[in-house]
C-alpha cells in the first residue's frame, strides 16, 4: 500500500495475540509454547512490509474488559471458552498452559514497550473504545487510519479516511466495500447488529433477523446518513403488509435500543481522563526504539532463528520520525 497521506495502524491487540497463541507452532529452545509472542510479531511484521506506517497504536482490553457495557447487561460475553492452544503440548497441564498464556501476553507487553508504538492499555475499558478514540482524534484527521481486526464491530468505523483490515479473511474494507458486500452503510452497522445480535458477546437478536435480512427489508440503511431504533420501528410500524421480520422488531423495541447502547463506539464509553490518556500516548508519548533490550529479551525467551529485519527497519524509521518531531 503506498502512502500519499500519513497513515497509522491501529492494532486489537489482544485479537491478534489470540490468533497467534493458537495457531502458531512455536516453541522455545527449552520446548515451551513461544507462539503467542513469536507469532504476534511476525504477524506485525508482514503488516508493516504491507502499510509502511508512520504511526503504529496498540490498543489492549483493561483488567475487568468494559465494565459500563456489563453494568448495561449483565450477560455480556458471559459463557465465553476459554482460549486453548490447538495442539497438544508434551507434558503441559491445562493448568500450566494457562500460566503460559498469560506469561506469554505479559512477555509480548514487554517486548512491545521497548519499540517506538503507543501501547494502551486503560483499566476497565475495552480495546473497541481505545480503539474508536484514536479513530476520532482530531490530530489524525487527515491520516490514513487502518484498523487491524477480525471483529465486525469495526465496520461501524470505516469512513472516508478509516480502512479495516481483517488478517485471517487477508481483506481490507472500506466503506463502499462495506456497503457493496453487505448493503448497509458503515454509520448504520451497529444498527443492523443491534437487530441482529452478537453471539460471541452473548447479545440474542430480533427473531428471523440476519444481515442480509436486515438489508433487504431496509435498505435506506445502506444511505449515508445516521438512522436510529426509532427510525426502523418507525417504518415497520407504517407498513401495511408486515413479514415476520417487522412484528419481531416492533415487539423487541427495548432489546434492539439495548443492544445498541452496547454495540454502538461512535462515542466510545470512556471517561474524559481516560480520553487525555490516549490522546498523550499517540500525540506525546516518546517514541524510543531499544533494539539491545528487545534482543536480549529474544535469547533469554528462546527464540532461536528469527528473522525480524523488516520489522527492526521500521521501528528504526518511525523511532527517528518521532525525533524528528519532537515525540
Amino acid at each position: 500500500m503506498k502512502n500519499s497521506k500519513p497513515r497509522v495502524v491501529i492494532i486489537d491487540a489482544l485479537n491478534m495475540y489470540f490468533r497467534a497463541y493458537i495457531v502458531d507452532p512455536s516453541l522455545s529452545t527449552n520446548g515451551q509454547p513461544i507462539g503467542g509472542v513469536k507469532g504476534f510479531l511476525k504477524i506485525m511484521q508482514k503488516l508493516l512490509r504491507e502499510t509502511k506506517p508512520d504511526q503504529v497504536v496498540i490498543a489492549w482490553d483493561g483488567e475487568g474488559g468494559s465494565q459500563k457495557r456489563k453494568s448495561m447487561n449483565k450477560a455480556y460475553k458471559e459463557g465465553r471458552k476459554p482460549i486453548r492452544l490447538n495442539r497438544q503440548i508434551q507434558n503441559l497441564t491445562e493448568n500450566e498452559e494457562l500460566k503460559n498464556k498469560v506469561w506469554q501476553q505479559t512477555r509480548l507487553v514487554e517486548y512491545l514497550n521497548c519499540m517506538p508504538i503507543s501501547q494502551i492499555m486503560l483499566p476497565a475499558v475495552e480495546a473497541d473504545d481505545v480503539i474508536a478514540a484514536v479513530s476520532f482524534l482530531p490530530s489524525l484527521r487527515g491520516w490514513e487510519k487502518i484498523i487491524v481486526s477480525s471483529d465486525k464491530d469495526f465496520f461501524q468505523l470505516c469512513d472516508d479516511e478509516t480502512v479495516l483490515h481483517r488478517p485471517i479473511q487477508k481483506v481490507f474494507l472500506n466503506k463502499h466495500r462495506i456497503i457493496s458486500e453487505h448493503g448497509i452503510h458503515p454509520l448504520n452497522f451497529a444498527l443492523a447488529r443491534a437487530i441482529v445480535g452478537d453471539k460471541s458477546d452473548n447479545l440474542p437478536g430480533v427473531g428471523s433477523a440476519g444481515l442480509k435480512t436486515v438489508a433487504k427489508r431496509f435498505p435506506f440503511l445502506s444511505e449515508q446518513k445516521s438512522y436510529t431504533a426509532q427510525d426502523v420501528i418507525t417504518f415497520c410500524d407504517g407498513l401495511e403488509k408486515k413479514l415476520k421480520v417487522h412484528h419481531n422488531i416492533l415487539e423487541n423495541r427495548k432489546l434492539i435500543e439495548d443492544n445498541y447502547n452496547i454495540m454502538q463506539l461512535y462515542t466510545p464509553m470512556m471517561s474524559p481522563q481516560s480520553k487525555e490518556i490516549v490522546r498523550y500516548s499517540v500525540e506525546e508519548a516518546p517514541q524510543e526504539f531499544n533494539k539491545t533490550e528487545v534482543l536480549k529479551m529474544m535469547v533469554n525467551d528462546g527464540f532461536g532463528v528469527f528473522d525480524w529485519s523488516t520489522l527492526y527497519q521500521t521501528m528504526k524509521r518511525i523511532a527517528a520520525d518521532g525525533k524528528e518531531s519532537g515525540n
